[in-house]
């Protein structure tokens, strides 16, 4: 679908675009792109000029990554480095939202399969991280990037499940996009087996979880169905703005061809579908 104003479900896009509060990004396939794994990150075409048109025109936005090989300082970090403008708070991970949600339910202790970039945050909001050795105690396992998980990892998680924690997980998508095509992520192989062992489902605190977009939408002082979504994927942004009932906007730079989007059945499918996230900037109303 194009803005064309002639067209009535365009101009409807448009009349939603003038009233949002704040703009949630997806990362890779959205306003980068990376290697396999998740380095060497490469600003899209148009991303950093809408960005910094976003900024010049007091419009907040904020990005969301699945992501946790990094902290999210130290994805922003990153982001200022190849030419994004953006503060250390305008980087959004499963381990923000994770944290939010632990708070909220009382956890204290958890057992976290991945790496620093996971667990630091957890550390830094007073979390004990329990080691996944023998039959830790544990109010939680949190599953994310983790290509190093052994069969002690498993035998731990599952002990910690079977006394009582709750298995989370930081993504149930089987993709990533980076430059070299789709990736293999790890959160939802590692959740497999050990639902396989404990019969028990996880709970996702990333995309496309309520937990992860009301995290979001508190960051930017809106209400989850004020904002739009911009991203690359049908069952991770697109589901997750659709079930809010913000504005869902996808782009076909990540895993999937526009046409993909264009499929959909007409209740899943992204209210504006664009080349690019650059196409994004003639649509959005121009600075007050």
């Amino acid at each position: 679908m194009t803005a064309d104003p002639t067209d009535e479900a365009a101009a409807a896009v448009t009349d939603r675009l003038r009233a949002i509060r704040g703009i949630v990004f997806d990362l890779d396939g959205t306003l980068v792109l990376g290697d396999r794994r998740n380095h060497g990150l490469t600003p899209l075409p148009g991303a950093l000029e809408l960005t910094a048109a976003l900024t010049a025109r007091g419009l907040p936005w904020l990005t969301f990554t699945n992501g946790t090989t990094r902290t999210p300082e130290a994805y922003a970090q990153t982001l200022r480095r190849i030419g994004f403008d953006l503060p250390d708070t305008a980087m959004l991970s499963p381990a923000t939202s994770a944290v939010d949600h632990f708070l909220a339910m009382g956890h204290r202790r958890v057992l976290v399969l991945g790496g620093d970039g996971l667990k630091e945050p957890l550390r830094q909001a007073g979390f004990e991280i329990v080691a996944s050795k023998g039959k830790p105690d544990a109010d939680a396992v949190l599953v994310g990037w983790y290509r190093e998980f052994t069969m002690d990892d498993l035998e731990a998680a599952c002990h910690a499940v079977f006394g009582g924690a709750t298995l989370y997980s930081c993504s149930q998508s089987v993709f990533f996009a980076s430059a070299e095509g789709r990736a293999l992520g790890t959160s939802r192989a590692i959740c497999a087996m050990i639902s396989s062992v404990t019969g028990v489902t996880e709970q996702i605190v990333g995309k496309p979880s309520m937990i992860g977009l009301r995290c979001a939408a508190r960051r930017l002082r809106a209400a989850p169905q004020d904002l739009a979504v911009v991203g690359d994927d049908p069952e991770l942004e697109m589901a997750m703005a659709r079930h809010a009932g913000a504005l869902a906007i996808a782009v076909a730079t990540g895993i999937h061809a526009a046409d993909r989007f264009t499929s959909l059945p007409l209740a899943r499918r992204p209210h504006l579908t664009l080349d690019g996230v650059g196409g994004l900037l003639n649509l959005l109303p121009a600075a007050a």
